[in-house]
């Protein structure tokens, strides 16, 4: 099987084994998705153009911004401002919102801060549209909402709080080798609701709100883990060659080495499997 087009990050499905489909897009033809569970053990190439496109506007680029975008979309775009990388830094009510429709359509809404266990227990933010696809997009094998809050703002804030005593980032690294220590999240969440109770509740009573519920359990395609983490960057080898050992996050796992195929979305690439 062969197929060619622009990469897109993986699509996920929360299963009994979270299932990935390869997405390839094209300028006037529908998407291309490849089931990539049941390719598990083959060998797979990716073989990169060179070729860039901006997954916004479609414009060629010499050089990828923010995970697929040019740099004119990269420094106009609302969803590249650096506000939502640090949701706490919004500044729409200043009046300076890059796109205040955009704005309005996807950060005034109601977002969760989560717990979640990466590589090892880490507080987040996502939009609740977003559940689960962002906790399987960070490769967590288990998840669990929080608190709700009533917009992108609020959620920085009261992440930036918790992360007083909990990591906010993953590490990498560890979560692709599955070096994951158990969790209780349950537990948990009660230590953390207990401990920041009086500064949750300077807060308005309808701006955050308590979760009840269980966690959410996540398990990988995964035929073996890594040892050693070596990336692979099609800028350096554009040929990209190796038995699929496993899928995480939106990570690759090829007997030589990692590659994250969310960072590379625009880039054209040819998929071969032996299939």
């Amino acid at each position: 099987m062969q197929v060619q087009g622009r990469l897109r990050k993986m699509l996920t499905q929360h299963q009994q084994e979270v299932s990935y489909q390869l997405r390839l897009t094209h300028p006037s033809e529908p998407e291309t998705q490849v089931p990539l569970n049941p390719l598990l053990g083959q060998q797979l190439s990716l073989e990169f153009s060179g070729d860039i496109h901006c997954i916004h506007c479609d414009r060629k680029t010499s050089k990828s911004f923010s995970q697929g975008y040019c740099y004119p979309c990269f420094k106009k775009l609302a969803q590249c401002d650096t506000c939502i990388i640090k949701p706490e830094t919004c500044h729409y009510h200043q009046g300076t919102c890059r796109e205040p429709a955009w704005g309005e359509a996807h950060c005034f809404q109601p977002h969760s801060v989560y717990l979640a266990n990466t590589s090892g227990l880490k507080v987040g933010i996502t939009r609740q549209s977003q559940m689960p696809t962002r906790w399987m997009d960070q490769g967590a094998v288990a998840a669990l909402p929080l608190l709700e809050v009533k917009d992108r703002l609020t959620s920085g804030q009261v992440e930036i709080l918790l992360a007083q005593r909990l990591k906010d980032k993953t590490a990498w690294q560890a979560m692709l080798k599955n070096q994951v220590p158990e969790v209780d999240l349950l537990a948990e969440a009660t230590h953390v609701l207990d401990a920041y109770q009086e500064e949750l509740a300077n807060f308005p009573p309808a701006a955050v709100q308590r979760l009840t519920g269980e966690p959410l359990i996540f398990k990988y395609p995964v035929l073996q883990y890594p040892s050693k983490i070596k990336s692979l960057n099609p800028e350096k080898t554009p040929q990209i060659e190796g038995q699929l050992l496993g899928i995480k996050g939106q990570y690759l796992l090829l007997d030589t080495g990692v590659i994250n195929l969310r960072k590379f979305a625009g880039y054209v690439v040819a998929f071969t499997s032996n299939e």
